[in-house]
């Protein structure tokens, strides 16, 4: 693996998928959407959601759903959310304790998610990170939601640093790009996704334990390969 060492003024993390694992419970609740109303569905249709805002993704299937809206599906699959039979979400490996590493060095820190508000707070404070935390971006926060730069813009400006100072953490092709095109850093992680669909990140890893924070602040990034900057 390849070291990088890299400055850090920010740091801004997505939540599902980056900070925990929520895509297995996720994928099982589209594909009941799907198979509810009969709909043709695959792996890459399913994963086609991942860091999105849910009404946004489901614009692009309409088409499958006649005489549906997106509003319609949406509070259709929110019904099965709390279902006890879904996959449980787990912590990805190294997020609570790079997150704690990052505020004990003053690292301002903020998450941006596709998740709306409730939703997003609850599960960071079953992280328990939510009090280490400078701002949080919801779905409910934005106009447009991932790929488009505008919730890591809006992190950038509440937390006072240039986005080309930050470092984003993102687990799905539309966070990359997300973040990306606000200017940060971006750290790609395979939790959900294979190396390839992240290729837009400057760094790629296998999870969080890769990442660790040394007093400058500085960023080690164990890469798990060679990525072109």
């Amino acid at each position: 693996m390849e070291l990088t060492r890299l400055p850090v003024r920010a740091a801004v993390f997505d939540l599902d998928g980056t900070l925990i694992d929520t895509e297995p419970r996720n994928r099982v609740m589209w594909a009941r959407l799907f198979d509810a109303h009969g709909a043709p569905h695959d792996e890459a249709v399913l994963a086609s959601f991942a860091g999105r805002r849910g009404r946004e993704a489901l614009a692009d299937h309409l088409h499958l759903f006649p005489g549906r809206t997106a509003e319609e599906l949406f509070h259709e699959v929110l019904e099965h959310f709390d279902d006890p039979d879904l996959p449980v979400a787990e912590p990805v490996p190294g997020a609570v304790d790079l997150v704690r590493a990052l505020r004990v060095l003053d690292v301002p820190i903020a998450v941006v998610t596709s998740g709306m508000r409730g939703y997003a707070h609850g599960l960071l404070d079953d992280l328990g990170v939510q009090g280490l935390l400078d701002m949080v971006v919801t779905a409910d926060d934005v106009v447009v939601g991932k790929p488009d730069p505008e919730g890591y813009l809006a992190a950038a400006r509440g937390l006072g640093v240039p986005p080309d100072e930050a470092v984003a953490f993102e687990d799905a092709p539309a966070g990359v790009a997300a973040a990306r095109d606000a200017g940060m850093t971006v750290v790609g992680i395979t939790t959900t996704q294979p190396s390839a669909a992240l290729r837009a990140a400057q760094h790629v890893v296998a999870d969080l334990r890769q990442v660790t924070v040394t007093p400058g602040p500085e960023l080690r990034i164990r890469d798990t390969e060679e990525k072109n900057q």
